[in-house]
């Protein structure tokens, strides 16, 4: 139900009901929100990269188990499902969602949810569960923190399948890819120079990207200024841009 595979600092995460076109029951959903919490723990890991099996990345909640589900605890779907992006926004390593086919409903906010995207051309997005009269209530404030207010507000509430290269031009998208081998090809590049990086580097450069998000630009550059200047203290610069010199960010 859910693939877990570890190569040099890669922990990729493949979300495996193929026959339900990878939708989230509760099973999955705790499944996929453990895995994060404990592999983004890990110092081994540098990036986490999530897909989903087959031509499909995931079309949401499972709405066939959801009755089922709702048995047992009428909260524990979504408390599961918002552990996910907890994970995903604290984790200290970026988040990679690599996306085939169709991403909607669950499956279009666990994508936005991600740091980066990478996604074939022909790929389809959108908030579906506003077709059942259902609020994008987790996907509506990932994308107000993404992209401008009167596209996010159209993503979020009009539930229509949103192309590829829409969210690419909106910037919502780092690659697009022609075909599944040419995915396969970005995939590997993309991820292969994430975790080449320095990961302290990477987790600080992270974490002031997303506190700068929410300060006014004054104190944003102080933050910045401090970093710098915590980091030549501790002798971080030493060594950094030997061949250009000691220039700094």
């Amino acid at each position: 139900m859910l693939d877990i595979d570890h190569k040099d600092g890669v922990t990729s995460l493949r979300l495996n009901r193929p026959a339900r076109k990878n939708a989230f029951d509760l099973a999955l959903t705790r499944m996929l929100a453990d895995a994060l919490e404990r592999e983004s723990r890990d110092p081994a890991c540098r990036v986490l990269v999530i897909k989903g099996a087959g031509d499909v990345f995931s079309a949401g909640r499972d709405l066939r188990a959801a009755g089922d589900d709702l048995k047992d605890d009428v909260f524990a779907v979504d408390d599961a499902w918002v552990r996910i992006f907890h994970a995903l926004h604290r984790s200290p390593a970026p988040s990679v969602a690599v996306v085939r086919g169709w991403a909607v409903a669950g499956g279009f906010t666990l994508a936005m949810g991600c740091d980066f995207v990478l996604a074939e051309r022909g790929a389809q997005f959108g908030a579906f569960e506003m077709r059942h009269g259902f609020p994008a209530a987790v996907c509506t404030p990932i994308l107000a923190r993404l992209v401008g207010p009167r596209l996010g507000l159209e993503f979020a509430m009009f539930g229509e399948a949103i192309p590829a290269e829409r969210l690419f031009a909106a910037g919502l998208i780092n690659r697009l890819a022609d075909d599944a081998a040419a995915l396969a090809e970005i995939e590997t590049a993309f991820v292969g120079a994430l975790a080449a990086l320095d990961p302290r580097a990477v987790k600080l450069t992270r974490d002031t990207f997303r506190a700068a998000e929410t300060m006014p630009l004054d104190n944003a550059l102080d933050m910045g200024r401090q970093l710098n200047q915590m980091l030549a203290a501790l002798g971080r610069f030493q060594g950094a841009g030997a061949k250009v010199g000691k220039s700094k960010a």
